[in-house]
């Protein structure tokens, strides 16, 4: 078997300490959830379960393509949802309310890089967000989500892009950042 990869925009250091601090209180009265670990915290643009090792030099080729061909984007957090639906939760998750529209171009533009290095790559409906948990079994998340909603930060310039490891563990996964390229420019208002 080959890698698990995935693509993804890193949120800054400041906005995750940010973001930790809000859901302190949040992981305590909801203990059915295994909050994802904050250093774990990205937007995924796209997800490669098995990346064979002769498509790797490939993949990251036509990546750094679509980073140079980029813009620079700002994204900014906010808004709480769930999937598949609040009554029936089996991922948390903070979406966003700026940058949504250039996420999905950048993800689109992802698979396609993917699949033109011959890389299978995940093909569900794409929508921007944050994984903060998940549920082994569906749990009602109502009041989680419209405390989330309440959820406000500065956002931030996305001005990288990165390839991303995940490695399997009992505890969580741990993942490992194998390549980053810069996007191209900032975005003119």
């Amino acid at each position: 078997m080959g890698a698990r990869l995935f693509t993804a925009i890193l949120p800054p250091d400041i906005l995750v300490e940010e973001l930790d601090h809000f859901l302190g209180p949040r992981r305590a009265a909801e203990p059915r959830l295994r909050w994802t670990r904050p250093e774990g915290w990205h937007l995924t643009t796209a997800f490669m379960g098995d990346v064979p090792d002769r498509s790797l030099e490939r993949l990251a080729q036509n990546l750094a393509t679509v980073a140079a061909r980029t813009p620079a984007f700002r994204i900014r957090l906010g808004g709480g949802g769930a999937f598949p639906w609040v009554l029936e939760t089996k991922v948390l998750w903070l979406g966003l309310t700026e940058g949504g529209g250039e996420l999905s171009a950048l993800a689109e533009r992802c698979r396609n890089a993917a699949t033109g290095a011959g890389v299978r790559v995940d093909g569900a409906r794409f929508l921007p967000h944050l994984t903060l948990g998940r549920a082994n079994r569906a749990i009602e998340t109502t009041r989680l989500v419209r405390v989330l909603d309440t959820f406000e930060a500065d956002g931030w310039l996305a001005q990288e892009l990165v390839l991303v490891q995940s490695h399997l563990a009992d505890r969580g996964n741990r993942y490992e950042v194998v390549d980053r390229w810069g996007l191209g420019f900032e975005q003119r208002d």
